[in-house]
């Protein structure tokens, strides 16, 4: 029997008792049109959305030689012009008819990329839509081809790995200099590294080289990746240097508090989601049930999977604080993204210091992380992902 995590249980009931109409799943509906296409290009990711007449199922895989991405849309047809839509991963968009009533969208990409594709119902502002993330992933990322299909019923779970601070902002300092943003910058690397060499996951980075990011920035990144982790890496510092080892933090009930109180007040403003359903069209009694049960749940979560890395990083030596601490860091405040903040080290010890320099300590640090993460994926995987479907097959053998 597949197993939820109880975030997502407790998220469906009550969104499925609160909201049925909006949330009750609509039939594809015949001759969808494609009426338009929109392209968002960054140095490491793209992302095309696709405006439709009405909601569709889609199919997604992967052809090399030259790289492309392939869509088929059933019963489907264009009403727009594709042929200058480009930037960024894409360097083009055909179209055509494909078994006499559906559509096949080929993109054409300058390079190697991951795909993710999942459908969006109308806001109030837009209408059905077909989005497809690219992310230029690290390079040496296996490529999907055809016999490897990505779908919306089988998806890459999608961890979001923030090194802290960064550009202008270069956090502690080590006794011989080194600076927490380079250190952490390191860390997140190898473990985006050692999470996509998981099958089922796919990390994506907050930052992949030394810019300064606001903390609401990393948080937005997350979610727009549509991310179902979030870590956050950090070097701590003391004015003792024999202070030293690990901890991990999740949100605190204050720092939830007042984050929900934010949340509620911009939500006629926001285009944010949470547990996928908007709240800037819904009263303030029914968005504070919403807002308060997502992140009570996410916070349920989060302790989960802090619980599991804190379990990896005891194998590594001492930790600094044996249990799961709380804290109210902005980079926890995501209402129903699972979040944790790892100090991983004391940046102000001396001995610390150097193995954080250390590429072999690096990667060890970064494979003790990883496992707590596939650790609670393994029992928790989301609905609709790859890791959801092995679990089940685990389970039923």
């Amino acid at each position: 029997m597949n197993r939820f995590s109880t975030f997502h249980k407790l998220l469906a009931t009550v969104l499925v008792s609160l909201l049925l109409s909006t949330l009750i799943a609509l039939p594809a509906v015949a001759g969808v049109k494609v009426n338009g296409v929109r392209v968002w290009a960054e140095s490491e990711t793209t992302r095309i959305v696709f405006d439709l007449s009405g909601p569709a199922e889609h199919h997604l895989f992967m052809l090399e030689n030259p790289q492309r991405v392939v869509v088929d849309v059933p019963d489907a047809a264009l009403s727009a012009d594709l042929d200058a839509k480009q930037g960024g991963l894409l360097k083009g968009i055909r179209g055509g008819v494909r078994k006499g009533d559906d559509l096949r969208l080929v993109l054409d990409l300058s390079g190697k990329a991951r795909p993710r594709s999942f459908m969006l119902k109308p806001d109030g502002k837009s209408g059905h839509r077909l989005v497809i993330d690219l992310d230029a992933g690290n390079g040496n990322e296996p490529v999907k081809t055809k016999k490897s299909v990505v779908s919306q019923g089988a998806r890459d779970v999608v961890i979001a790995v923030d090194a802290g601070h960064g550009g202008k902002d270069p956090g502690a300092r080590g006794p011989t200099g080194l600076r927490e943003k380079d250190a952490v910058l390191a860390l997140a690397q190898k473990l985006a590294a050692e999470i996509n060499a998981q099958k089922g996951m796919r990390a994506v980075l907050t930052r992949n080289s030394d810019v300064f990011l606001r903390l609401r920035t990393r948080i937005n990144k997350a979610r727009k990746f549509r991310a179902d982790m979030f870590i956050s890496l950090h070097a701590d510092a003391f004015n003792d240097p024999r202070a030293r080892g690990s901890s991990v933090y999740v949100l605190s009930n204050r720092g939830a508090s007042n984050e929900a109180a934010q949340w509620l007040a911009e939500k006629e403003n926001s285009a944010d989601l949470v547990g996928g359903v908007s709240l800037d069209d819904k009263d303030d009694q029914v968005a504070q049930v919403l807002l308060d049960l997502s992140q009570e749940a996410t916070i349920e979560a989060s302790i989960k999977v802090a619980s599991r890395v804190l379990g990896g990083l005891k194998g590594l030596g001492k930790v600094h604080r044996k249990q799961v601490e709380r804290a109210g860091f902005v980079v926890l405040k995501s209402p129903d993204i699972p979040s944790i903040l790892v100090e991983t080290a004391f940046i102000s010890n001396p001995t610390e210091e150097q193995r954080l320099k250390d590429s072999a300590y690096q990667t060890r640090m970064a494979k003790a992380i990883a496992s707590g993460v596939r650790d609670y994926f393994r029992e928790y995987a989301p609905p609709g992902t790859l890791l959801a479907a092995n679990n089940q097959v685990l389970a039923q053998n």
